[in-house]
């Protein structure tokens, strides 16, 4: 059998040299304006049959639970739960969210449910990582695959076990926010000391005094200034346009033959030879009879063949390729997605790549 792996090669476009403009809110965050994670365990009810078998101890116990709280006593050993399934409810709540907000939630089945579609998730409450409960959901799921099976023979479309509820949560406690800070932090996405100073030094200029003040490569320290609140303050800070330097990068994934090279990536002079072994392994039944008067029987025997063979590429000398050039060359003497790679490193090794290397 042969695997053919896909080649993506995107060629991004070349900037000018001394960078790209882009405002400082593309490249970093401000502390503690990020996304707040929320999960909770809960119940989805109304499947038609999809739901966990039996054998789901935790589910049967659940509703047990849940039915006892609202004046129903019942025993758990004579319940089946066809109709219902366990699940995990998560959701991202934006920063600095007050209460009465709603939000989209995901459930995910946690036992041997084939399918939650058509379900409705029954009140859930949703805590934070202190344990602390911040918001409830509830609602019809909507699931964007199915599954279809008979004695013989299944079907499935995406993955009908996890479903999202459109605005399914509402949160019952305000994140903070805090409207008096005389200082703040801003982080950079992707660390780099030339940026950090780029981006000190921009924002003093804007503010024209010292209201900023790089820690490292990460992070950059602001004093508020006078005659600003909060809000107008970081409003200007994170809408600052400033050039960012170019990194000369080749990311690949090993694993599914992507390579990603950008537009600017060059290499020194360099000579570079490939080669492949084509391995060939066939089975071919074949029947052995017995010898005569022996008493056997007739047999099948596998027949192994193996056929090696080695195809060689001529050596290619690549000069000063930028890495439209280097694709072509490479393309030339026949490269696989693999080979690629391999030559990627290997001219890396050398020193001839001229940007970062980056396996996934």
């Amino acid at each position: 059998m042969v695997f053919k792996i896909a080649l993506l090669c995107i060629s991004l476009l070349s900037l000018a040299f001394n960078g790209y403009a882009v405002k400082l809110k593309d490249i970093a965050s401000v502390e503690g304006n990020r996304i707040n994670y929320l999960v909770g365990y809960g119940l989805v009810v109304g499947l038609k049959g999809t739901g966990d078998g039996k054998a789901t101890q935790f589910t049967v116990k659940s509703l047990a639970n849940v039915l006892q709280k609202m004046g129903i006593v019942v025993d758990y050993n004579r319940l089946t739960v066809k109709n219902v399934a366990a699940v995990m409810v998560t959701a991202k709540v934006p920063p600095y969210a007050k209460a009465g907000m709603r939000f989209d939630v995901e459930v995910s089945s946690i036992g041997d449910a084939k399918s939650i579609e058509g379900g409705t998730l029954i009140l859930t409450p949703l805590k934070g990582p202190d344990g602390k409960i911040y918001a409830l959901a509830q609602g019809q799921v909507i699931v964007g695959g199915y599954e279809a099976r008979g004695r013989g023979a299944r079907q499935t479309k995406n993955v009908p076990t996890v479903g999202r509820i459109p605005n399914g949560a509402v949160l019952e406690v305000d994140l903070p926010f805090n409207e008096e800070f005389k200082e703040v932090n801003i982080y950079l996405d992707n660390p780099d000391y030339t940026v950090a100073k780029l981006v000190q030094d921009k924002i003093n200029s804007t503010f024209g005094e010292n209201v900023a003040e790089a820690l490292d490569s990460a992070t950059i320290k602001l004093r508020m200034p006078k005659g600003y609140s909060v809000v107008d303050f970081l409003a200007k800070v994170e809408n600052i346009e400033l050039d960012v330097p170019r990194v000369s990068k080749v990311v690949v994934d090993s694993r599914t033959g992507t390579i990603i090279l950008g537009g600017d990536v060059s290499i020194n002079p360099v000579s570079v030879a490939t080669g492949s072994l084509i391995v060939k392994i066939t089975e071919e039944p074949q029947i052995v009879q017995p010898p005569p008067l022996s008493g056997g029987t007739t047999q099948q025997a596998e027949r192994t063949t193996v056929q090696v063979k080695e195809e060689t590429k001529r050596i290619v000398p690549l000069r000063g390729a930028t890495v439209k050039e280097l694709v072509d060359s490479l393309n030339e003497i026949g490269a696989t997605p693999r080979e690629i790679i391999s030559v990627l490193q290997a001219i890396k090794a050398a020193g001839a790549l001229k940007a970062k290397l980056e396996v996934l």
